[in-house]
């Protein structure tokens, strides 16, 4: 039985699709503006092993992620310029160059993660005549308001807007960072927009379209949809007014998610999501990430320190989704030695052949995914697996079921050709041992660290593996 954490209700829920083994996923993905750092990624790759453990579990999984490339602002609510426009003038491209550029970036990057690739990506660019009809529902139905420079959805029409945060209206307001009103007309300071005429802040706005809405300011109701509306027009497009599960950061808990329940479901008229899940953030030496302190690590980083982004998907499954986790260069290299050992154990198990999947390890294996994607748990079981006295034939095939959902490519390890150099090294430590010359034995050792590699002193000879 799968069980889930529900934020909604603060409590793990048996999972209950709408449609027997049928699963809508939807996750709130990236801004297009600039390269994603790999908090970002991480939340990637907790989603990758969700979806991978519910097709493990016999779950027909559609997945959708979408691009948000027009109406985020530079803060979460509806204050400050729309991040692609910053990233249009800081680079001198159209919008759609800057979506085009950061797309490609992402994908690749989250390719070398191994990512399976969702079955939906739409940009909110392409789904601008299903936001306006939105926008016009929650008109017809009195959910929505027009003033000077938006629409705005009227939260005091709605009941319980603040179910999914479970705070005071007012937290809600401070947190949203609401607190200025620049619309005159604007009901609530809470009130959020759906619709942003080209006008005021935004009257030199880069991306904009005609609707049918009627503004004072502009002509032909021209504007951009808002940042929350986008991904309510977008889910129901692909799946309808209700879908299983909605994935996203906790910081979208207050103020995005919470707009998406409200205007979907007062558009709707149904319930929108059955299952909220949201990760938690990935911390840098205890910090926040920060791009000005250069703790924002992106991939391409990571990689010129030497870590196959393999390293950085294992290190991202020791700690739970919903469990902050503290990025140091230290536990990475921690996860890098802990990645090498099992592929040596791997190696060794490979040369058996292949054999039988070993039952009771399945067992701890299914019932760890199915409390609320425990993969920290799995790891465990991973390494219990290893350590094990089974056949290695037994533990090899097992491991290769694993990997379903792990997707660390184990079956396509191989067994690694040592440079000459290094080897060269190795044979001029071993002599200067035998002479008992332990400084230079030292200085060799440091030398072959230098080029990605340790030795292991053996009784007879020594062994050498990548870092």
């Amino acid at each position: 039985m799968l069980k889930i954490y529900n934020t909604l209700s603060r409590k793990k829920e048996e999972f209950k699709p709408l449609k027997d083994k049928q699963v809508s996923f939807y996750q709130c993905g990236p801004t297009v503006y600039w390269t994603q750092h790999i908090g970002n990624l991480r939340a990637m790759v907790l989603a990758d092993l969700i979806k991978r453990s519910q097709e493990y579990l016999g779950y027909d999984v559609k997945f959708a992620r979408n691009y948000t490339d027009v109406g985020h602002m530079t803060s979460d609510d509806d204050e400050g310029e729309d991040k692609m426009e910053v990233a249009s003038k800081r680079e001198k491209l159209d919008p759609k160059e800057i979506a085009d550029k950061y797309i490609k970036t992402f994908e690749d990057d989250i390719k070398e993660l191994n990512c399976e690739d969702p079955n939906f990506k739409p940009r909110a660019t392409e789904y601008i005549s299903q936001m306006i009809e939105m926008v016009q529902e929650l008109l017809k139905k009195g959910f929505a308001y027009t003033a000077d420079l938006a629409i705005y959805f009227d939260i005091s029409k709605f009941e319980n807007y603040t179910k999914l945060s479970k705070q005071d209206l007012s937290k809600n307001i401070s947190d949203a960072g609401r607190g200025e009103v620049s619309d005159s007309n604007k009901k609530n300071s809470a009130d959020f927009a759906v619709w942003y005429f080209k006008a005021g802040a935004h009257e030199n706005a880069l991306q904009t379209w005609p609707s049918p809405f009627v503004s004072p300011l502009v002509e032909n109701g021209e504007g951009f949809p808002g940042w929350h509306l986008e991904c309510s027009a977008m889910n129901k497009a692909i799946f309808g007014p209700t879908i299983d599960m909605h994935m996203g950061g906790i910081e979208h808990i207050p103020v995005h998610h919470t707009n998406e329940i409200a205007q979907s479901e007062a558009a709707n008229g149904k319930e929108f999501v059955r299952y909220w899940m949201h990760n938690e953030h990935l911390t840098v030496d205890g910090g926040k990430m920060s791009k000005s302190q250069g703790t924002a690590y992106s991939l391409a980083e990571i990689k010129a320190k030497g870590f196959n982004p393999m390293v950085l998907r294992y290190f991202f499954m020791q700690a739970h989704y919903r469990s902050k986790q503290n990025f140091t260069l230290e536990a990475l290299e921690s996860a890098q030695t802990a990645l090498n050992n099992l592929k040596e154990k791997i190696l060794e198990f490979k040369a058996d052949g292949y054999g039988k999947i070993i039952e009771s390890s399945k067992k701890n294996f299914t019932e760890a995914i199915e409390d609320d994607f425990n993969i920290p748990q799995v790891l465990a079981i991973v390494w219990d697996l290893v350590k094990s006295k089974e056949s290695g034939k037994d533990i090899y095939a097992t491991l290769m079921e694993f990997d379903k959902v792990l997707g660390l490519s184990l079956d396509q390890i191989r067994e690694e050709k040592i440079p000459q150099e290094v080897v060269d090294l190795a044979k001029e430590r071993l002599a200067a041992r035998s002479e008992k010359n332990w400084a230079e034995s030292d200085r060799l050792r440091n030398e072959i660290g230098k080029l990605g590699y340790e030795i292991e002193d053996l009784k007879e000879g020594y062994k050498l593996k990548r870092k």
